[in-house]
């Protein structure tokens, strides 16, 4: 077969049998190829995960239609360890067809607990290399050693001299890679047999991309002083010039050329912070003069230029994985906060290129959406892909440990733009914290109503209809969940309407003996938003504002005192808007937004699209029944001609893409 996909996909053709029942101990059915596959078979997937939940959607979205003679193919899923069908009901036992899925299928000659520690969008790799070169039984060292090399590229013996581990690195966390952990204590344990990684941290350096750059970003000043003294050592104290948080070897091989390469997009994708030199206005004249501070317009300038030329080269495509989205979407975020912090000399002639990549990107992220997004709900939690997979994902770190205690600060409308003006806002050097930054896809249509609350419910906007309109229900569906998963009331804490004022009240409620999870939210960014009429740049500059006054970082140094693991996140961004027009739909619309409308059927919505032709009318699985939305077209708004607004609702980059950040203390 040509994909290890094929043998799955084959078993679903379409009218064979309207409800199959499917065990997939590894998840197998959860990656999005084969999500993608089933879809276009026709098909429609449900994961089984919660008794209550599923019985809601089965008898609301399929029961009640079989009931009417119509014909859907439903595909029912569970994870269970056994591989067995026993936990499904018994009626639906009586009733589906039933299949089974596992990796020791697919990979029978491997060790099936290496295998099933990866990604399973690494297998497509593994499954060629497996066809290609017939490994034949393989024991558990060995599988390690065969995915290091051919899913991961590592070779662990051609790794011999500090330049050869200094580019796997880079490669590895600048490319986004995730080793997983089995395979980083072996490829340890196979570099630990060179004496000349004998001082490197490699445990520490392979598992932690933070503090890899960490790392790097402490021994940059060293190699600029090497570079100006003509590739002399700078001094003879050495570390104790340059103070280390780090251990290790404090010369690295910058200059190498297999590690040149990486340098320019280390700075200019903000992974490293130029620093300020004695000789900067030679160096800057040379290849590390990205990596120089020399005045702050001009540092940006540069910058701008550079990133301009990254993004053109890497909008994903239509076929993209939702982590190529997930990435861009970093560097979209970075060119934002760079263009909004003033004029600089070349700004002019930046801006045109800028437009130009707004408008490439806004159209493939579009395509992009509506051919994958609806997938994305049902990937596994960990790490979380949607909102509603964070209470899982935090939910794993409370297992086995009492003592764990987990704070969800829900920053209101903050984008990843604006979270980057947050964090420089902090002065992170003064609170001495750390930020472990990913991201995550917001529910579209991108309303408070919707995706915040599916972030505390832990489940998609269809199992709360009652309620999408508003937020009154968050507190009951964020101590429903964590019920469910059994905690007590007192140990669960939803607290709303933070940003500004003293933090006596929530002192006191974090403060409680029992307390294990803490729900906050923070809606100052999104009041700012609200009565906002200076556009994207308007909102970082009131956000910067926000941001450097103490109210928010005494929050999160609160949280952190009080022994919670602290993540940061949003409900939805925003984006800057111009008016097409408002729809004349009288009182038939159930929400008039400035993004989007809302109506209680396809009708009205059509009948309102037909004077907005390029708006969009979305649906989702995962949304109630009666609730469908009308998008704005890309970059416009429902509001007067040539108005400008900023707000949120629609499906841009900026709208749908959130930060989800670990905040921690830095060491050292």
């Amino acid at each position: 077969m040509s994909n290890w996909r094929d043998r799955i996909l084959r078993e679903f053709a379409p009218k064979v049998a309207r409800l199959t029942l499917v065990a997939d101990p590894d998840g197998l059915l959860l990656e999005e190829g084969i999500l993608e596959g089933i879809r276009e078979r026709g098909f429609e997937l449900v994961p089984f995960e919660d008794h209550i939940a599923f019985r809601y959607a089965y008898e609301s979205r399929f029961r009640s239609r079989w009931d009417l003679g119509e014909q859907t193919d439903l595909v029912v899923v569970l994870r269970s360890e056994d591989g067995d069908l026993g936990e499904v009901p018994f009626d639906l036992l009586q009733a589906g067809r039933k299949l089974s899925f596992n990796l020791g299928d697919i990979f029978p000659n491997l060790s099936y607990p290496v295998v099933a520690a990866l990604n399973r969008g690494d297998l497509d790799a593994l499954y060629e290399a497996q066809k290609r070169h017939a490994p034949g039984r393989l024991g558990e060292n060995a599988t390690k050693e065969f995915v290091l090399r051919h899913v991961f590229e590592v070779a662990a013996e051609l790794i011999k001299q500090p330049s050869d581990l200094l580019r796997m690195l880079l490669r590895c966390h600048y490319g986004g890679q995730r080793i997983p952990e089995p395979l980083n204590m072996r490829l340890v344990e196979l570099l630990r047999k060179n004496p000349q990684f004998d001082q490197w941290p490699l445990e520490k350096l392979l598992a932690d991309k933070e503090a890899f750059f960490t790392f790097l970003q402490e021994r940059w000043s060293a190699f600029l002083d090497r570079e100006a003294n003509g590739g002399a050592s700078g001094t003879a104290e050495g570390q104790n010039t340059y103070p280390l948080s780090l251990e290790g070897p404090l010369e690295i091989p910058f200059g190498h050329h297999d590690v040149r390469i990486y340098i320019d997009n280390l700075f200019t994708e903000g992974f490293l912070t130029p620093v300020p030199h004695d000789r900067a206005e030679s160096l800057a004249k040379t290849w590390v003069g990205i990596g120089i501070s020399t005045s702050p317009e001009t540092d940006r300038a540069k910058r701008l230029g550079r990133l301009i030329e990254n993004l053109q080269a890497t909008i994903p495509v239509e076929e993209a994985k939702h982590s190529d989205w997930l990435r861009f979407a970093h560097g979209w975020a970075e060119l934002a906060w760079l263009v909004n912090q003033g004029p600089v000399e070349t700004t002019e002639n930046l801006l045109g290129n800028v437009e130009e990549i707004r408008e490439k990107a806004d159209r493939a992220f579009t395509d992009w959406v509506l051919k994958r997004y609806s997938g994305l709900a049902n990937l596994p939690p960990v790490p979380p892909v949607m909102l509603h997979h964070i209470p899982r994902f935090l939910g794993r770190q409370l297992e086995n440990n009492d003592q764990v205690k987990v704070a969800l600060v829900v920053v209101d409308g903050l984008s990843l733009d604006q979270w980057l003006v947050v964090k420089n806002g902090l002065d992170a050097g003064k609170l001495a914290l750390l930020f472990r930054e990913q991201a995550v896809f917001s529910w579209i249509p991108s309303l408070t109503s919707v995706s915040r609350q599916s972030l505390f419910a832990g489940k998609p906007p269809a199992f709360f209809p009652g309620s999408i309109q508003t937020t009154d229900k968050e507190p009951t569906l964020w101590a429903q969940y964590w019920a469910e998963q059994g905690l007590g009331v007192n140990q669960v804490a939803y607290i709303k309407g933070l940003g500004e004022g003293n933090l006596e009240t929530v002192s006191e409620k974090l403060s409680h003996p029992r307390l294990r999870v803490a729900g906050l939210v923070v809606d100052k960014v999104d009041k700012i938003m609200h009565g906002m009429e200076m556009g994207t740049a308007g909102m970082h500059n009131q956000v910067k504002q926000w941001a450097q006054q103490p109210y928010f970082g005494n929050l999160l140094e609160l949280l952190l005192d009080e022994g919670f693991k602290v993540y940061l996140t949003s409900d939805h961004g925003n984006i800057e808007a111009k008016g097409c027009g408002r729809p004349g739909e009288g009182a038939t619309a159930d929400l008039r937004g400035e993004r989007v409308r809302i109506y209680p059927d396809r009708t009205l919505r059509r009948k309102v699209k037909e004077n907005f032709s390029t708006s969009l009318e979305w649906d989702s699985p995962g949304l109630p029944e009666k609730y469908y939305p009308l998008l704005a077209p890309a970059r416009k708004a429902f509001i007067q001609e040539g108005q400008r607004t900023v707000s949120h609702g629609g499906l841009s980059i900026e709208e749908v893409i959130v930060p989800l950040v670990q905040i921690e203390r830095r060491e050292g």
